[in-house]
């Protein structure tokens, strides 16, 4: 087995909260006796172990549900955000195929999104890619004109996972609603985040994962609205009645159990969260354009997710600013497109050039972040960035 980097050798500043976050402490210690002492299944309830187990289950679920000012029946726990959307948009287009064929969506959406898409195209159905401006956003009556008597289902991001931008949802439901359609949104970088509240945003699925927000990798939930419309999905999976059957297999109680925790720790701290990595953002983006004047700052300058920072290099190829700038942990672009030679698909959807699209990295700013690390991460990029063009020196 090759030796693991250990890293606190080098004291490395995370800055990649976008790709996943720590996991906080208290979940970790919520999780622990899951992993030890309460290790009954909780499909099995006819005992303490299993009854135990079920309990705790059930009481992540209504933090959960807490969080998105949902019903608890109404959360659905996955392995995922991925397997969340696929569920969301393969499970719902295939039950309601009886009333159309057609799909919304739009060109920048999570991969998770697009794939499970391209291959219900296969299957039959019609997909609208729908573009979007030069921030990322999509115009909300370019989803209404999208619309047609076949349309079943809409499916729009809640916040870019590359560039931060916040999509309209509330008002793109208003049109879906007016014309009863369903509407999923992968809320994924926006749950913990930003307040939430299903009703208000008038979604009918909601997808999400526990890795965003301080939780374990491997959870996620998808939201399915129960009341007035009740929403029907199709499972992809078969073989156990677990989670009504829309999601058979034996549940991982100790990731659940994170997953609720996490939640509940998101909605005390969510406004000082907020403040905290926004301030830490705008800290990172002001001392950038401050020492390196020709970065250019992508997505929305305000309607933008709090802790997430897209920025281009020009002149610089992304993959080596990743080599250089060894001591800084960011991304290149969504961490599920990591090791292709492919600009990002958002990116050029957003009509950036190849050179600048190559030469954009993006920071994840997070709760245990401090301005320290924000201020030693710019010394540290500008000395990368001399180094890879040392013709564009600029003093700190």
């Amino acid at each position: 087995m090759p030796n693991l980097p250990r890293l606190n050798q080098a004291a490395p500043i995370y800055l990649d909260n976008a790709a996943s976050t720590q996991l906080d402490p208290s979940v970790l210690a919520a999780m622990a006796p899951f992993l030890d002492v309460h290790f009954g299944n909780p499909s099995n309830p006819s005992h303490d172990f299993g009854a135990y187990a079920a309990d705790a289950v059930e009481g992540a679920r209504e933090k959960v549900a807490l969080l998105l000012s949902a019903r608890s029946e109404e959360i659905v726990f996955t392995s995922g955000a991925t397997e969340s959307n696929n569920l969301a948009i393969l499970g719902t287009a295939r039950a309601a195929r009886v009333r159309g064929n057609h799909i919304v969506t739009i060109v920048t959406e999570h991969k998770s999104v697009l794939a499970p898409c391209q291959h219900l195209e296969r299957e039959g159905f019609q997909v609208t890619f729908l573009p979007v401006d030069k921030y990322g956003a999509v115009r909300p009556g370019a989803v209404r004109d999208a619309i047609t008597p076949q349309t079943i289902l809409v499916s729009v991001m809640l916040a870019n996972n590359e560039v931060g931008t916040l999509q309209r949802v509330a008002e793109i439901a208003g049109h879906c609603i007016a014309r009863d359609i369903l509407i999923h949104t992968d809320a994924t970088q926006a749950v913990g985040k930003l307040p939430i509240d299903v009703d208000a945003l008038g979604v009918d699925l909601l997808s999400a994962s526990a890795h965003k927000l301080y939780g374990p990798k491997g959870t996620g939930l998808l939201y399915i609205r129960r009341r007035s419309p009740r929403i029907r999905l199709e499972p992809l999976f078969f073989g156990g009645g677990q989670e009504g059957g829309i999601r058979p297999g034996t549940l991982a109680v100790a990731n659940i159990v994170g997953l609720g925790a996490a939640c509940e720790l998101a909605g005390e701290r969510l406004e000082a969260d907020a403040g905290l990595v926004s301030s830490l953002r705008d800290r990172l983006q002001d001392r950038i354009a401050r020492v390196i004047p020709n970065a250019v700052v992508n997505g929305h300058p305000d309607e933008r997710l709090p802790g997430l920072l897209s920025v281009s290099f020009p002149g610089v190829d992304g993959e080596a600013l990743a080599l250089t700038l060894a001591g800084v942990a960011f991304g290149r672009g969504a961490s599920c497109s990591a090791g292709t030679d492919q600009p990002s698909h958002v990116l050029t959807a957003m009509g950036l050039e190849h050179e600048r699209a190559v030469g954009t990295i993006r920071f994840g700013v997070g709760r245990f972040n401090t301005p320290a690390e924000i201020d030693r991460a710019v010394v540290l990029l500008h000395e990368a960035l001399c180094r890879l063009l040392p013709t564009n020196r600029t003093a700190l």
